[in-house]
């Protein structure tokens, strides 16, 4: 039997010979209008998405602006008020292939409720877009509107951290949060909304984020593991309060059934009250009311005129009593203290003075 040689699974993973240490793969090369290849594109290539009712106004504002933005680009748009949608074409002064995708990401944009001012810089090479859909990711409605509102924080201070750390402009709105930034800044947001959405809260995110951030401008760290450096947090499922255990003391064992209790329909057919009507019911209710509040009144009053009544003479005689006996206790107290002073507290000289006088 002929042995089998093993797998050799890294048989087409060679190293590649343009792929040195010196090559920034997150970098974004500009584009000249020289690269293409017999100067304009040989097919028109389009894109159209609609917009909410509320956004027609802005945008009918604003429209000039992105069709000067896009002209430079050399593509056409057009915005249908009829039909509530934004449409973006290539033409034949198009040189970039790619610009019509960053068109493309610029009216999804507008439809975001993103203003002109902040989507236009989608048009740059170095700035990309993400819109990350929420909606789906929580199914209860008041658990989904307290864990987006986490993204915000409070006042938008987290909102704010995160923009710092990861250099991207964030919108959280509706079932959606749109991004705009590098390609490494939409990547961590990705992870940190994802990982808000399933109830880990953005502030651990922020708390590497700014250890990495801290690590990135020592260059004796820049090549080593930061693993050891990082916070690692861990889940805790802490026990819930078990509550006393109760011990049921055993009840001596009868073979006889407990007598029958009378129940409430046998009481009232006793009293006469079940044959009563439903207004009869309600006086008898209203007069027991009366007669317990009255009853009430009557011992109020009297503990009231019980404080003006003068005391009588065996109270008089008692409180006498008890005078005398503290005048007593303080006394012999002070009596006792007279006689504890030892020769301690007597000062040095009188002690002298009795020595001499014994002496004598």
């Amino acid at each position: 039997m002929s042995e089998v040689a093993p797998k050799n699974h890294k048989k087409y993973r060679k190293d590649k010979p343009w792929d040195t240490d010196d090559v920034d793969h997150w970098s974004v090369a500009e584009w000249k209008d020289d690269e293409l290849p017999g100067g304009s594109l040989l097919e028109e290539s389009s894109f159209a998405t609609l917009f909410p009712k509320y956004r027609e106004k802005y945008l009918r504002e604003t429209w000039p602006i992105v069709t000067k933005v896009l002209n430079k680009h050399g593509i056409a748009c057009e915005l249908n008020l009829i039909e509530g949608s934004m449409t973006v074409r290539t033409t034949k002064k198009t040189k970039d292939p790619y610009s019509i995708f960053k068109a493309r990401d610029l009216i999804k944009l507008l439809a975001r409720s993103i203003p002109v001012q902040q989507a236009i810089k989608i048009m740059q090479d170095d700035v990309q877009c993400d819109i990350i859909k929420i909606g789906g990711i929580v199914r209860n409605k008041e658990r989904f509107v307290k864990r987006r509102q986490r993204l915000l924080g409070p006042d938008g201070a987290t909102l704010k951290a995160l923009e710092l750390l990861t250099d991207c402009y964030i919108l959280v709105q509706g079932n959606t949060v749109s991004c705009m930034g590098s390609f490494k800044g939409l990547k961590q947001l990705r992870t940190i909304v994802t990982d808000c959405m399933k109830n880990i809260h953005p502030v651990y995110h922020i708390k590497t984020l700014m250890i990495k951030k801290e690590l990135a401008k020592d260059p004796a760290l820049a090549n080593e593991d930061w693993s050891r450096f990082l916070p690692k947090f861990q889940k805790k499922n802490l026990s819930k309060r078990k509550k006393p255990h109760i011990i049921n003391e055993k009840k001596a064992y009868t073979p006889f059934p407990p007598a029958p209790v009378p129940s409430k329909i046998d009481q009232q057919i006793e009293s006469g009250e079940y044959f009563f009507n439903e207004m009869q019911r309600q006086t008898q209710k209203k007069e027991e009311k009366i007669s317990a509040a009255k009853e009430k009144s009557i011992k109020r009053r009297q503990e009231r005129e019980a404080e003006f009544l003068p005391p009588t003479t065996d109270e008089v005689s008692g409180d006498k009593d008890k005078k005398k006996k503290k005048r007593k206790r303080s006394s012999a107290s002070d009596d006792e203290l007279e006689e504890n002073r030892s020769d301690e507290d007597v000062p040095e000289k009188s002690k002298s003075n009795k020595k001499k006088k014994d002496k004598h």
